[in-house]
Parts: C-alpha cells; structure tokens; sequence
C-alpha cells in the first residue's frame, strides 16, 4: 500500500482555506472561534462547515487548532466546541492542553500540536499509546532524531517546512506573559522576539547597541522533502495563520510542485494525499511573497547562522547591487527586474532594515517616492512584488480540477450523460427529448464533445469524452449544457457525501509517562491535565507558568538559537577562531526590559531568564 505524502497549509479565514485548497494543499488548518493559538485567526463554526464542504470535494482535509492551554472554567466549553467541530465533518483537531483527553469528546481524530513539546522518541510513543493520530514535531530536530522517532512508533509524524520560525521552544515562550499578561500559550504572543535589543556584557560593556538578536530568519526545508519523507515526516506544514493570500498561494503552490516531482519518481510507494490538478497562471517562486531570508533550522544540524538581526520585517527578492546614484533615482543591477509600484528593501548606512517604494523606473534609473542615502555596493531586495502579487490574487490563477471521464449516449426516450470521476465515483444524468435525425452533419459530433467538455466553473475538467449514437442526432446546445450541469453537479454532491473521514476515538489509558516529575513546562493549567499525568505514572506536577509567575526571576525561555554563536564565540564550535571570551552573564536590553541569557553547552541551548534571576554560569 503507497504511503500518502500531505502539504498542510495554514487557512486565516475561509476564503484563504479555499484559495489554499485551490492551489494544490492537500489539507488545510484553521482556527475556530476560541481556543486556537492565534486569536486574530479565529472563524466561526458555520464557515468552518462550508470549509470542510469543499476540501472533502477534493478528499483534502481541515483540521481545526484547539491548542491553547485551559482553565478549568474552560473544559466544558471547549469540550462542546469540539463536538460541534466533529458534526460539521471536521477531519481533526489539534490540541496543546493533555487535560481534553479527560473529556468525553467524539470519536474525532487528535493531533498533538508542537506546542506539546515533542522532541523525543520516548513523548512521541506516549502520545501515540495515549491515542492519538498525529504528532506534530519540534522544528528544532534534525533528520537523525526525526528518524529515530519513526523507528519508535507508526504515528503519523507533521513537520513544518516553510514560513516564520518560533524562535523558542514551541509551548516554552513566556516573555509574553512576563511581560504584559499575554500568554502565547493562550493564543496571544506579543512577539517579543522580534524587539531590537541592547547586548551587553558581564562588565557592562555594550556590545551591540541595537538589534532585532531574537529575530531568526524563515524556514525553508522545500529541499528536504526526499530526506523528510525518508525520515518518516508523512504531513508538510506551511507556517502562517496571521500571513495574506499571496504568501499562503505562493508557498503551497510552490511545494506542490516540488512534492509532485517526487511522487512521480516514486509512485511505487507514495501518492498524493487528495484528488485534482491545479492549473497555474504563476510561477511560484518563495522570496517573492513575505520571508525574512531563509534557513534549513537544525535539520541538517547546526551549520549556519540563522539570525535576522537588521529587521524584522519581510527581506523579499534579491534583486541586485546599487551600483550609483543618479540625480533623483537609483541604478540597480537587475534593475529590468523590477516594476512600478514594488517596494525596496536594504540595510542603509546605520545597519538598520530600510525600504522604499518605486515610483517608475526611466533610463535604466529605479525612481523611489523617497531616495535614500546609500553605499554603492548596497545589496537591494524586492520585499512588495507588484506585479507577482496582482498575478496571484487573482482566484483564477490557481484552480484545481479533477478530471473526469465522460460518456453521451443515446436512449429510447432521449439522451444519457455517463461521469466518471479520477477516484471512480460515478454518476448517469439522463435527459428525455425528441430524437430527430440532423439534416446536416458537419462537425455536429465534435461541437457536442466541444460543449460537454466546458465544465467552466465547475471543479471538474473532461479528461475523456466519449460520444456513442446510433445515429447523428440534432441536439441544441442548451440541452448539451443542461445535462453536462446536472451531471456534474449531482457527481460534486456525491464526492462530498461519499467522502471517508478517519475518525479514532481516544480511550483512557494508563501505560506510564517518561519522567515522573513536571515542572512548568509541561504547561499543566488545569484538574483535568493534572489527572491525565498523575493516571500516567507523574507524582510532581508543577503548575503552568501563568498560574504562578514570580516576577523578575523566572525562566522565560529555552532555544536551540544561540547568541554566541551567531557572534562567533561559541566555544563548542568555533573554539579555534572565536579568540577572547565574552565576559557573563550577557544581557539583552530593550527599553527598561532586561534578560540575561545562559548558555547550555552540552545539549546545546540557550535559555533566557528575567533580570532578577540569578544564574550560574559554568565554565565552557
């Protein structure tokens, strides 16, 4: 049996769902109205409804994000919300809080989210004992460690592939609740990473005086779909609930295609996880839609610098060098490129991410509506691609068709239309009229195959067409189109009614836990998360962060990013050439916020406590 290969992508609204659908994602996420991990990206449950109408038309699926932590007072609303979830058709749902496996929930398939901190073989096979269908996993890991997991257990195994990068531990950020009650874990991350910060020593010394030092580039990984596949990963998923219309068609075309030419070369054991084509009118291209230049992360390991210190904001398209000046414009290599109306980004001459916009471009000078000093020799990206974008938003520039075979016969009282769909549903639409013998027969057979080949709007498109009459019969067009509208339409209905949704319903089990004792990490906020745990074997739990924060000397967070060594000091890799070391603790400072940063050598982490905290450094 061939193993189906998934594209995942994110779904802001239903109209972006659809577009994303039409694009070629064989599965779509989204949040509802509460209890997703992004509140600006909630949809109600009607809209979910015609959501799910039209990915099962294609077989593609939506899965629906319940993965904020709860509150007690919480549980039995969200345990409706998923019962309404599961009634509309729902595929899935994806979950933080283990405190909903208390519940009684319907026989709907979960997810665990990277929120629930799966980056060992050990939790992934708890999880998947405990039930659930799919695991999605830490970005941090490399293909070794993704292997591994595999090995352990045959749980579906999600990993993202493109778009932003937490820069934390997923489900261990708490800079947000720290410092202004906004808890990421409950869907409201005021990204404190991406803040310019002060880096100074352990002697005072200011050593950067302002950069965005959290901020990391975006994940690119379309290279490592092979590896990935290999490796055990059956779902790719594209970051990017909050991103526009242009960034969620550009990256989900983009991987189609990619995914595509791997599935080719190797039908023999992978296939596409839905049904349909799409036909684009664009040619998909990642750095033409929002990224802050790219990374592979940790899955080939640590090789890399990663950071995105200049800005936060989008870097776009490489372009070209500034080469001169001229009068009120710009000379720019590559300047062809470019068009009216595309915006400009640069590091200007104090270090900083800039841009501007292009106002027209004359005598081979790009004229931006506010020129800006800048070094000749001044790398120039496109970050606002005019043109690319007006391509893509059109929504006939993407569509996704299923092919169908199709069959036109004559009967006793009239005419019969046969539809055959690419998954062997079928349909027969009869049409009774009068049978009269064409006084002329010129082209008549292929003006009907002409018009039962117009599926226009439909989501079908005619791959075959077979004509079979006795004899040449008249037929108006109108009553051509009428039967080719009633088949097609009722064989849509068919489709969605005979679509297969993989329930797996989650019994209560006791197999134990890994570790026995849970500190506040684990996220537990609620009676019922501290029941499934203690079930499971813990004998120490530890309350979620939001529940007992101490100001000034908590731990807000944990990363597999590291400071030192985007500056070279890191003493593990760069021992030969990183020359003296930096005094600690280093402090990072934005405004009157202040972090200090220790660094785990041996796993290889970089936490971030609060300025109050006291730390002990080791030695390298």
């Amino acid at each position: 049996m061939r193993k189906k290969i998934e594209i995942l992508a994110p779904a802001k609204n239903l109209y972006q769902g659809m577009a994303a659908i039409n694009a070629g994602a064989d599965a779509v996420y989204m949040g509802a109205h509460l209890f997703g991990a992004r509140t600006n990206a909630t949809n109600s449950v009607e809209d979910i409804a015609e959501m799910v109408r039209y990915a099962h038309l294609f077989k593609a699926k939506v899965l629906v994000t319940v993965n904020t932590i709860l509150y007690d007072n919480e549980l039995e609303p969200c345990r409706k919300l998923i019962w309404d979830l599961y009634e509309i058709g729902v595929d899935a749902i994806i979950i933080q809080d283990m405190g909903l496996l208390e519940l009684e929930l319907p026989p709907i398939a979960i997810h665990a989210s990277t929120q629930a901190n799966n980056r060992d073989a050990a939790h992934v096979k708890f999880l998947a004992d405990a039930g659930l269908k799919r695991v999605v996993l830490a970005r941090e890991l490399n293909l070794d460690q993704i292997r591994e997991i595999h090995e352990a257990t045959d749980v579906e195994l999600e990993f993202f592939v493109t778009g932003a990068l937490c820069v934390s531990f997923s489900g261990n950020c708490y800079m947000s609740v720290a410092n202004g009650e906004r808890s990421a874990n409950r869907g409201s991350c005021a990204q404190n990473c991406r803040l310019p910060y002060q880096l100074i020593d352990g002697k005072g010394n200011t050593l950067i005086e302002n950069s965005h030092l959290l901020s990391i580039k975006d994940l690119n990984l379309s290279n490592e779909l092979p590896n990935l596949i290999k490796a055990g990963i059956c779902s790719f998923k594209i970051e990017g609930r909050l991103k526009d219309l242009v960034y969620v068609k550009n990256n989900t075309s983009y991987l189609r295609k990619k995914l595509d030419g791997f599935l080719e070369a190797n039908a023999e054991s992978f296939e596409k996880a839905s049904s349909g084509r799409t036909f684009y009118n664009y040619e998909p291209a990642l750095d033409r839609s929002f990224n802050r230049g790219y990374t592979d992360y940790f899955v080939n390991e640590r090789h890399a610098k990663i950071g995105s210190w200049e800005s936060p904001k989008s870097q776009g398209q490489y372009i070209g060098k500034l080469l001169a000046i001229k009068g009120s414009g710009y000379h720019i290599e590559n300047y062809e490129l470019l068009n009216n109306g595309d915006g400009l980004y640069f590091i200007n001459e104090q270090g900083v991410g800039d841009g501007t916009l292009v106002n027209i471009i004359a005598n081979g000078l790009v004229i931006p509506n506010e020129l800006k000093s800048l070094a000749v020799g001044t790398e120039i990206y496109r970050n606002l691609d005019a043109e690319f974008t007006r391509m893509v938003e059109n929504e006939n520039s993407a569509v996704r068709k299923i092919g169908v075979k199709m069959r036109f016969t004559d009967t006793e009282t009239g005419f019969s239309l046969q539809v055959i769909d690419e998954d062997g549903h079928t349909f027969t639409a009869k049409l009774d009229a009068p049978k009269e013998a064409a006084k002329n027969t010129n082209g008549l057979i292929e003006n009907i195959r002409q018009n039962l080949g117009k599926t226009g709007n439909t989501p079908f498109i005619a791959d075959e067409i077979e004509i079979d009459f006795a004899e040449k019969w008249f037929l108006p067009n109108s009553k051509v189109n009428e039967i080719r509208r009633l088949a097609l339409a009722e064989l849509a209905e068919i489709r969605i009614q005979a679509y297969q949704r993989e329930g797996q319903p989650v019994a209560k089990t006791d197999h134990p836990y890994p570790v026995k004792e849970l500190d506040f990490t684990y996220n537990v906020s609620n009676k019922f998360a501290r029941a499934f745990y203690k079930r499971h074997g813990v004998t120490q739990i530890e309350k979620a962060f939001e529940l007992q924060w101490d100001p000034g000397k908590s731990r807000v967070m944990v990363t597999k990013y590291c400071v030192k060594y985007e500056l070279g000091k890191c003493p593990r890799f760069q021992r030969s050439t990183m020359g003296e070391k930096l005094a600690e603790p280093l402090t990072l400072k934005h405004g009157t916020v202040e972090y200090k940063l220790k660094f785990n050598c041996k796993p290889c982490e970089m936490e971030i406590w609060e300025k109050d905290a006291e730390l002990i450094i080791e030695e390298d």
